[in-house]
């Protein structure tokens, strides 16, 4: 409950934290599968839960859906939980690249001529997680 107060966490990560921290203890793999399903029964761990605050936090963020997906199936996140989470917080992922690169490259930099330019600006947002359909409708 500790750990759940303080921040949403996926049922992968409980369970990867509850096994570090009684792992010298008595208490089974088992006993901690089972406590963490009574916590999701209750409605206190929810990985969909987890999905939609984490894409809002990353989204705010300025970071794009590759590396919001990778990052969520790094935590255990089904594909599932993923894609209606997706769907429930929708952002406009064209814009939020627009306003990423705006803010790092300044206005007006989608009028660059210059293909280094061009290409540094579209390996930033790379790294950012927008796909290459975000990236190329800048230009």
């Amino acid at each position: 409950m500790d750990m759940l107060a303080r921040r949403e966490h996926s049922r992968l990560e409980l369970s990867q934290k509850l096994g570090k921290k009684f792992s010298g203890d008595s208490i089974g793999t088992q006993t901690i599968e089972e406590e963490i399903l009574k916590l999701e029964q209750k409605g206190l761990q929810s990985d969909a839960r987890l999905a939609e605050a984490f894409i809002r936090a990353r989204t705010s963020k300025g970071q794009g859906p590759v590396k919001i997906r990778a990052e969520l199936r790094n935590k255990g996140v089904s594909d599932q939980d993923m894609s209606r989470a997706f769907q429930e917080c929708s952002p406009d992922w064209f814009a939020l690249a627009q306003e990423v690169a705006e803010k790092k490259f300044g206005p007006g930099f989608e009028r660059q001529k210059d293909m280094k330019e061009k290409s540094r600006v579209a390996r930033f947002l790379g790294q950012r997680g927008f796909s290459f359909d975000h990236i190329s409708s800048l230009y």
